[in-house]
């Protein structure tokens, strides 16, 4: 299936707002999206709303977090993306910079709906909505399943 990354391409030396996605294998963490789970999916799901956000500010202590806040979030956090968004009608979490998480290493890194062939993304993989939903119905909790995050060059190094 066709796919999008970062508009800055890929890197093994990723930093907060490079606009790169990090190489590596991965495991996936939550899925999410906009609207009720999906009968075929399996994977441990939440539905977003209006006060949940991904916090990539590095001077948070919630950085590269999901944080469910009900207040103003320009006044908690100088960065932050809000989950609630056409673009996370259906995703998933990729597990990078988690355990331990390293400030300013990157955050929010997720397999969201793309806006388009061509297109960019500022630092996740992203591809069409039927092909978001195929891959998270695709995902088995008892297979441990990974994604790899790679250009061909440097795939042969993973």
């Amino acid at each position: 299936m066709s796919g999008v990354v970062g508009k800055k391409g890929f890197t093994n030396q990723k930093t907060e707002g490079d606009g790169k996605t990090p190489i590596g294998m991965y495991a996936f963490g939550t899925a999410f999206g906009k609207t009720k789970k999906l009968d075929s999916i399996t994977w441990p799901y939440k539905e977003t709303t209006k006060n949940d956000f991904w916090v990539d500010d590095p001077s948070s202590k919630d950085y590269n977090k999901w944080v469910h806040y009900k207040g103003n979030p320009n006044k908690k956090w100088k960065s932050y993306e809000v989950m609630n968004h056409p673009l996370y009608r259906y995703g998933a979490v990729i597990s990078y910079n988690m355990d331990p998480v390293i400030k300013g290493k990157g955050s929010a890194i997720f397999l969201h709906v793309w806006r388009g062939r061509g297109t960019s993304t500022a630092g996740c993989a992203a591809t069409t909505e039927k092909n978001v939903v195929r891959i998270l119905s695709w995902l088995d909790p008892a297979q441990n399943p990974q994604i790899v995050l790679s250009s061909k060059t440097s795939l042969k190094n993973l």
